[in-house]
């Protein structure tokens, strides 16, 4: 964390430059869509594996997994699934009162056909 609040992050490991690369890309996919409870991203450095983007609070504690189920399927709604939806990834930003997804190395861009599909395999496994 910087002194002005934002949030440096270096990838580093196995696949690092793929994990940067997804995530810078949909960190700005999701601010093109206007999603308001995710990290805006202000700086990067491919050279370093760098990103600074902007904080989204602390980490969340004690929220119940239906609320976390909750905001992670909002997060699809603005056609992202993060794949790796766990409390760890959820923090509170005490300034709106809102609670925010973090950590998108891992998550995808998915088309609205692919989401319905998944509805229509659900409803069939139901019956």
């Amino acid at each position: 964390m910087t002194y002005d609040g934002r949030f440096v992050k270096r990838f580093m490991g196995p696949l690092a430059a793929d994990r940067y690369r997804n995530e810078l890309q949909v960190l700005n996919y999701l601010e093109f869509r206007g999603c308001p409870f995710v990290p805006r991203v202000v700086g990067e450095d491919f050279q370093t594996l760098t990103l600074v983007v902007t904080s989204c609070g602390v980490p969340a504690k004690g929220l119940e997994e239906d609320r976390i189920h909750a905001l992670f399927q909002e997060l699809e709604s603005y056609g992202v699934r993060h794949d790796d939806p766990h409390l760890r990834n959820v923090t509170y930003r005490a300034s709106d009162g809102r609670f925010c997804l973090i950590d998108f190395e891992y998550a995808r861009v998915v088309s609205v056909d692919e989401r319905i599909e998944e509805v229509i395999r659900m409803c069939s496994l139901l019956e």
